[in-house]
């Protein structure tokens, strides 16, 4: 039994990928699992899935992490419904083309969209409920493309980049509070977003490698906080 155990999550981008790994590991060691994604026919594959594996704990909510009214209906909810949020995952995330020179304009929009504001408006949103309990957890999925900046992900790594800012802002204005937040930064990861990159010589992480590493971050003792981890395939 792991200090996972009667915690309640909330997982955006949940119905795949990184996301759904997180929901699956995290209902397994025995915490209640809020899964969050904007497809209702995706979450609802998942729930089949948890259900199949026995987990019992759950539920789904759609919503988009761009709209700030839906996310905060989704941490309403969670809260009337189970009476507490303890962790946070902000898994939700688009990569799309991303050079500058290309000029799309839409593709940045959506981009910064969710993996910025949507994962602004999820921490806005739970953040009054964790300080008025002085605890909580914040996990930020960001990648290892906000270190390195390559020839085709100017926009998508910028948006990365963002996301270690946010949490390492987070980490210094929650010091002492019982808040912690934790960026989790992935080398490549076989899932359906990466699906149309696939080169010969390199291996992909599994989405249960990223799942062990929110594990780790919040099995630690409270006085402990994590700030970052990044996990690269070897």
């Amino acid at each position: 039994m792991t200090e996972i155990y009667k915690k309640v999550a909330i997982i955006t981008g949940a119905s795949s990928g990184i996301g759904k790994a997180i929901a699956l590991k995290l209902t397994n060691e025995g915490a209640t699992v809020v899964l969050v994604a904007r497809s209702e026919e995706k979450l609802e594959a998942v729930s089949a899935e948890l259900r199949k594996a026995g987990a019992k704990h759950f539920d789904i909510m759609s919503a988009d992490v761009t709209h700030r009214d839906e996310v905060e209906r989704v941490v309403k909810q969670t809260i009337e419904q189970f009476g507490q949020v303890d962790i946070l995952v902000n898994s939700a995330g688009q990569m799309k083309s991303s050079k500058i020179t290309d000029g799309d304009v839409e593709a940045w929009d959506d981009m910064i969209d969710v993996n910025v504001k949507g994962l602004l408006y999820a921490i806005n949103a739970v953040m009054p409920h964790f300080q008025q309990q002085s605890s909580g957890h914040i996990f930020n999925i960001a990648s290892i493309s906000g270190f390195e900046v390559t020839k085709g992900s100017a926009i998508y790594s910028a948006t990365k980049t963002a996301v270690h800012a946010i949490t390492q802002g987070l980490e210094k204005e929650l010091a002492k509070t019982g808040i912690r937040a934790t960026s989790i930064s992935p080398g490549m990861v076989d899932t359906e977003m990466t699906s149309h990159y696939q080169p010969e010589d390199r291996k992909k992480l599994e989405p249960k490698d990223i799942a062990n590493a929110v594990v780790y971050a919040f099995s630690q003792p409270d006085y402990v906080n994590v700030n970052e981890i990044t996990v690269r395939p070897v």
